[in-house]
């Protein structure tokens, strides 16, 4: 498949296909405006949890490693007992990687073009 100048990903087709949407019922001013109200609330959100970050007394426990429910988990008699870096850890909580570069080469070699 050859991708042309105007191909656009399924992502790329949904909000532009929402946004003319949001235009057409509500017209270009009103859509403009609330697509700024919602970046102020983003803005808003990120102010918020930058000052939770900055102020050590709201919140006490601010380190993974001082939760006393993971001191319970990795304790000698816990779930966990071998350690955050042992084997029973490792498995419940890490992922694995799978190389699939072969699968890729595959489709390539087919004459199908990936965007990624």
């Amino acid at each position: 498949m050859k991708k042309g100048k105007w191909d656009l990903s399924r992502r790329s087709f949904m909000k532009a296909s929402g946004l003319a949407c949001g235009y057409a019922l509500l017209g270009f001013r009103t859509a403009k405006e609330s697509v700024a109200s919602v970046l102020d609330m983003v803005g808003i959100r990120q102010q918020s949890v930058y000052a939770a970050d900055a102020n050590p007394k709201l919140y006490k426990l601010r380190k993974s490693q001082d939760n006393p429910m993971v001191k319970k988990l990795y304790a000698k008699d816990g779930f966990l007992k071998d350690g955050p870096c042992g084997h029973h850890s490792h498995e419940l909580l890490h992922t694995h990687y799978k190389d699939k570069s072969m699968f890729i080469k595959a489709l390539k070699k087919k004459g199908v073009e990936l965007a990624m």
